[in-house]
């Protein structure tokens, strides 16, 4: 991003707020008897004097902070709303950038999990705070419609238009229900093109639409026509979305290490499916007798084939060239931490060496578990069971949906010149916190005077204006990080997208329950909360069921958008729904 196009508004702002806010009417005069004509006394009602609004009015306005312009024309207040639009824009670049920089040299962690995500969600915060601290509470009460209209507004476009362009952008050819990576042969194909994400997106999916709770908790007293209980449930939404939005920091922070918990985990079951399929081709399909129990005197003779110096117990070294042996080309792992897990699950007598009955134990109770989950699928006219290719293949999926390990939280060694980055990271951050609390409260006034220059309703311009401007540098990062047509790709893309809106439902609310309860304001949003419940339940439940989605499931996020657009005009503005 220049840092002169910056300084340049800044110049032209300072310029233009170096006038007057005033304008000259032009008027006829009051009498005929005037001895001199300004040239417009003869015409009556000229009609172009009907479009006298857009670029004049009669009423004052109230300069921000006391020295930023103002006016109650419709051509300035347009040109306010881009101009504090862009430097919001600007705003969240900055923490994006900034963000991404910390990132380089830090790992998820507490950085990753307790700070970027209230970073990204800092100008939405903003914008919402000074929605509801501008002047009396009535006032208060006309402007806070802009910051419902801003958490609407980001929400339903994070879910609908951003998330199916990143579906169109980062399709692949879906072979066997899972996109393949880099790969587009087939168009756009509706059913056979898409993208695939791993579990760990399903349950960010999940967690965002259990996000929604304290919006059906501050709805009940409107629902159940109560006036007596709204305040107090605007309370315990509050403490219950705070409370949510510390277990969900604390989920991203911990979040890193349960994947390579759960990573590890695969691994080592991948390693037994392993041995497990390799002693069944030694054993020549005999590894198991005909009732399908495990057959001990043949896992005794693939003992002594292990056992290369034939002293009756394997060593580490022997368990190790075992399992290179094997020649696992699926997953990459450590050979030598495959063989301590190996030794702990076999070597129940601690000395360092699998015995043979120890051995026979250690199988059979590998064969058992097999069982459990792959199932007991005879195989024709070969006397056992199939079931150790099927453990096999879903320890294989299982791999596949929990992706590749994450970065550790520590400095990155490769990274040069760190403390040069980490200062430039957080001068970028300050320069965008500074710019989103400097110009949000100009901006809610500039879309406030707006909408009552054209009498269009604050909502819908922050429903639709808004989230362009602070949400605009996020929806592009997402989208060129789809173009890489990756699944890794993909399920960060689509994490990052359902984290944001988690971070709208308890963050951005938390700040906008909080002015409702201190201020004493009415809980007046039916509609925008039901707009919210349906776009944040359909494509969480969606999201949270499958790991693949074909390119028409892009057809569904598309028509929510102007379906809830509609929806609040029909039931504010046609019911008088409230």
């Amino acid at each position: 991003m220049a840092p002169q196009r910056l300084l340049l508004l800044f110049i032209f702002l300072f310029y233009f707020s170096s006038f007057p806010s005033t304008a000259r009417f032009i008027t006829g005069p009051s009498s005929p008897t005037d001895l001199f004509s300004d040239g417009i006394s003869t015409v009556k009602n000229p009609p172009f004097l009907s479009l006298k609004p857009l670029f004049s009015a009669e009423e004052s306005c109230e300069q921000t902070y006391g020295f930023l312009p103002c006016t109650t024309t419709v051509l300035g207040n347009l040109f306010l709303i881009i101009v504090y639009g862009y430097l919001m824009f600007l705003a969240a670049t900055y923490l994006s950038n900034g963000s991404e920089l910390l990132l380089e040299i830090l790992g998820p962690g507490i950085v990753g999990g307790l700070f970027l995500p209230i970073l990204g969600a800092l100008p939405d915060a903003m914008l919402i705070l000074v929605s509801g601290l501008s002047g009396t509470a009535e006032t208060a009460q006309d402007q806070v419609s802009v910051g419902m209209g801003l958490l609407a507004g980001s929400t339903v476009m994070l879910l609908t238009v951003i998330w199916g362009s990143c579906v169109v952008v980062g399709r692949c050819d879906i072979r066997d229900s899972v996109a393949v990576d880099g790969t587009i042969t087939k168009g756009f194909h509706l059913t056979e093109t898409g993208v695939s994400t791993d579990i760990w997106t399903c349950y960010a999916a999940s967690i965002m639409a259990i996000s929604v709770i304290p919006f059906v908790i501050v709805q009940l007293p409107q629902v159940l026509n109560s006036t007596s209980g709204r305040h107090l449930a605007v309370l315990i939404a509050l403490i219950i979305s705070v409370s949510m939005l510390v277990s969900y920091c604390v989920y991203q922070v911990f979040q890193p290490w349960i994947q390579r918990r759960r990573l590890a985990f695969v691994k080592h079951k991948h390693v037994i499916s392993g041995i497990l399929r390799h002693l069944k081709k030694q054993a020549f399909g005999k590894l198991l007798t005909e009732d399908g129990e495990p057959n001990t005197e043949i896992i005794r003779k693939l003992f002594e084939t292990i056992d290369e110096n034939g002293d009756g117990r394997l060593s580490p070294s022997e368990l190790k060239a075992l399992i290179i042996g094997i020649r696992f080309e699926e997953i990459d792992f450590d050979k030598d931490d495959a063989v301590m897990k190996v030794m702990a699950d076999f070597d129940t007598s601690l000395d360092s060496y699998i015995q043979k009955e120890e051995f026979v134990r250690g199988i059979t109770k590998w064969i058992n578990e097999a069982k459990q989950t792959g199932g007991a699928y005879l195989e024709p006219n070969a006397g056992t069971f199939k079931f150790i290719d099927q453990f096999h293949q879903q320890t294989k999926r299982e791999h596949a949906l929990l992706g590749s390990e994450e970065q550790s939280d520590e400095v990155v060694e490769h990274v040069e010149n760190p403390r040069w980055i980490s200062f430039k990271a957080v001068l970028m951050l300050l320069l965008g916190t500074l710019i989103a609390a400097a110009f949000a409260d100009p901006l809610v006034d500039a879309v406030d005077n707006f909408s009552t220059a054209t009498s269009i309703p604050s909502f819908f311009i922050s429903f639709i204006a808004l989230p362009l401007a602070t949400n605009s540098s996020e929806a592009v990062s997402a989208i060129i990080f789809a173009t890489r047509k990756k699944q890794r790709t993909a399920s960060l893309t689509f994490s990052e997208l359902y984290g944001a809106v988690t971070m709208n439902n308890v963050l951005c609310l938390s700040v906008f329950l909080a002015l409702v309860y201190v201020r004493g304001l009415t809980w007046d949003f039916s509609s925008e909360v039901l707009v919210i419940l349906i776009v944040c339940i359909v494509m969480g439940a969606f999201a949270s069921f499958r790991t693949t989605f074909p390119l028409w499931t892009c057809s569904i996020a598309y028509i929510l958008y102007p379906f809830s657009l509609a929806l609040v005009y029909v039931l504010d503005y046609v019911f008088g729904w409230s």
